[in-house]
């Protein structure tokens, strides 16, 4: 993941871009404007997944742009994205594949491929 700036800057710059003051985003968000405030100066860690899941709605976030918030989020938190535990607790197969590609040391390469395979079959 090539994060490129700041969470709080990326919320900032989305904010802004559709021309949504920090009070009104706040009050869409249903937090108050200080929390937010704290979050774009980054004085505190990214929220949970549903706050994250307003944040998306809000600032219209593109597909791309809302894995990115998440990766950004999961990051900073020194957790794995917050769209994907509940994913990988559901399917214990999805465990079973991680914990194998951990012990067998998978690399970028074999990732890459699978994830080649898996977008042709779509």
């Amino acid at each position: 993941m090539d994060i490129k700036q700041s969470f709080g800057e990326f919320i900032v710059t989305k904010r802004m871009d559709q021309g949504i003051s920090l009070r009104k985003m706040a009050e869409q968000l249903q937090i108050t404007p200080a929390y937010l405030c704290d979050m774009e100066k980054s004085r505190r860690q990214p929220p949970e997944k549903p706050l994250l899941d307003r944040m998306v709605e809000a600032l219209f976030l593109t597909d791309a742009e809302r894995l990115y918030l998440y990766d950004m989020a999961g990051s900073l938190r020194g957790e794995v994205s917050p769209d994907l535990p509940e994913y990988i607790m559901a399917n214990g197969v999805v465990r079973v594949a991680l914990r194998k590609a951990r012990d067998k040391h998978v690399n970028e390469e074999a990732w890459l491929q699978f994830i080649r395979q898996m977008e042709n079959q779509a």
